[in-house]
């Protein structure tokens, strides 16, 4: 089988992968739809990128019964950008259909929500926290949804949803069909195929390499103190249009973004914490090029589907492998040629070889550009953009009389020219700090000097102890969520939470505790609340 015409799909559906030049189904694709046309609960593990959301929603679409208005399948994502593209590939496949989809998730008004859910659509997508606030508001209802999908469910766990997906599963008909897709396959997925799926059928689809060849992968080593005057030297360097950067927290993309355009960068950022029109407006001054560079955190980023990305630039090295591999996949599309940077200090060696290993793919450890260098590709450039439609532009005499004035003040054209070229170089007149060279030591050097290795979570963790606890009915992520939007805590700044009758215990980025103080006088679900610091987390 290696099109989807052989599948027996709707022709509906055949019609619309057609207007979108989609004939022959990926590994994951042609292994799952058959299953699940069949009626099988399917396990499904792939990599981010393979066409997971179309192995489940052409199957959806065949069984939607198009004449009846009412909640028939759901989607359940970890972020509201990924709700909204799964929102997006379904509607394309539903063109034809007149299925009706819609999303939920934080961040967007009730009001809104209402109205949409009032047109009665067959399918919802969207974040496990507010399909539950949806579900105690009574304005969302599964009593006949027969068709449940988990995507990426690896994802959702790692952001404290486990509690809310437990919830949900059990308010959906137990006679269903659900899929679960994951990029990998933690204990929690095994368990819930116990408890909630028939006798699913496991897919695995494993690529020899992770990393697309198309993808130059260069790695600098630098001291952690002089990465930002990096940053700004390689973006000098290698005069690049369009580029993401990812850094770690929150607290640091506010960081770069604000030394980027101080450094006169046309960059912005998007993490967590912006709502939602803000972080459409800087999607789409990315996607229309006035601004060049998008700094953002992983989970803001999940789910953007940007083309034509020059390159993604690892500011901070990723805490999971995987991470890396969905970083770097965003450039080198559409049969481009795609170029990710790697930003690393020395005593990050260790975990540059697991990530080698993980990806089976050789990062190029390259020099730092010298401002020598730098000038000399900038002047490169410079010649190249000036040269380009040379031809056309001697056809254009919209600046005619601009010449002749021109002509009129000066014999010389030399200083004209050099002062119109200072005007269009964007770097003229930057100073490069000086940066060390740095590489890193050998293996037994390093095993000698009794030097410890630097893991992939740097973080150092306090333990805090807050008066709410399971007799207030508080979810771990209903918890986050408030601490988010109260205090302006990143979520990657929590770590394992313990909730015990009468209070809650979690972990949280020493960075972060002087946000706490706020906490004082604020009251969540109707107790004022109180905190102290702990020694350890109970066990739970």
């Amino acid at each position: 089988m290696n099109n989807f015409f052989d599948m027996n799909i709707d022709a509906k559906v055949l019609t619309a992968l057609n207007e979108i030049n989609i004939e022959r189904p990926t590994p994951i694709q042609e292994a799952s739809i058959p299953h699940l046309l069949n009626g099988e609960d399917v396990i499904g593990q792939a990599q981010t990128g393979t066409g997971k959301t179309f192995a489940y929603a052409i199957p959806l679409l065949e069984r939607i019964d198009k004449k009846r208005k009412a909640v028939q399948a759901l989607v359940m994502c970890p972020t509201r950008e990924l709700s909204l593209q799964v929102c997006k590939e379904i509607e394309k496949l539903a063109k034809y259909t007149f299925v009706q989809a819609t999303t939920i998730y934080g961040g967007e008004s009730y009001e809104k929500q209402f109205r949409e859910l009032a047109k009665k659509p067959q399918i919802i997508i969207g974040t496990p926290g507010r399909i539950i606030d949806h579900l105690n508001r009574g304005s969302l209802s599964f009593k006949e949804v027969s068709y449940l999908v988990l995507d990426e469910a690896d994802e959702m766990l790692k952001m404290g949803f486990e509690e809310d997906m437990e919830t949900i599963l059990k308010e959906v008909p137990s006679v269903r069909q659900t899929s679960l897709f994951s990029a990998t396959l933690p204990p929690w997925v095994k368990q819930t195929s116990k408890k909630y799926m028939q006798n699913p059928t496991l897919i695995k689809i494993e690529e020899k390499k992770l990393t697309v060849d198309k993808i130059k992968e260069v790695l600098y080593y630098v001291k952690k103190e002089q990465k930002k005057d990096l940053l700004v030297r390689l973006l000098d360097y290698y005069q690049l249009s369009s580029v993401m950067i990812f850094a770690n927290t929150k607290a640091m993309v506010d960081e770069l973004v604000l030394f980027l355009q101080q450094n006169h960068f046309k960059a912005d950022g998007l993490h967590g914490d912006l709502k939602q029109l803000s972080r459409d407006r800087v999607m789409q001054s990315f996607r229309l090029g006035s601004i060049e560079i998008m700094i953002a955190t992983d989970v803001a980023a999940r789910g953007i589907d940007v083309e034509d990305v020059e390159a993604i630039i690892n500011f901070d090295l990723p805490q999971e492998n995987e991470i890396y591999v969905h970083r770097i996949g965003r450039t080198g599309r559409a049969g481009k040629t795609g170029l990710a940077i790697t930003l690393a200090t020395t005593r990050q060696r260790r975990s540059i070889e697991e990530l080698e290993a993980f990806t089976k793919s050789k990062m190029e450890v390259m020099e730092i550009p010298t401002p020598k260098q730098i000038a000399t590709k900038t002047q490169k450039g410079l010649t190249e953009k000036i040269l380009s439609g040379l031809e056309e532009s001697a056809l254009n005499h919209t600046y005619d009389n601009l010449l002749r004035d021109l002509a009129r003040r000066t014999i010389d054209p030399t200083p004209i020219i050099i002062r119109l070229l200072e005007l269009l170089n964007e770097t003229a007149g930057r100073e490069y700090p000086s940066i060390d060279t740095v590489r890193p030591k050998e293996k037994q050097k390093e095993r000698r000097s009794g030097k410890s290795k630097e893991s992939k979570t740097t973080s150092t963790w306090a333990y805090i102890c807050i008066n709410l606890g399971a007799n207030d009915k508080l979810r771990p992520n209903q918890l986050v969520n408030y601490l988010h939007d109260e205090l302006s805590i990143h979520r990657e700044h929590f770590g394992k939470i313990v909730i015990t009758k009468d209070a809650t215990y979690f972990e949280i980025n020493s960075q972060a505790i002087r946000f706490l103080k706020d906490l004082k006088n604020k009251k969540f679900l109707g107790k004022r609340l109180t905190y102290h610091q702990v020694k350890s987390l109970p066990k739970g």
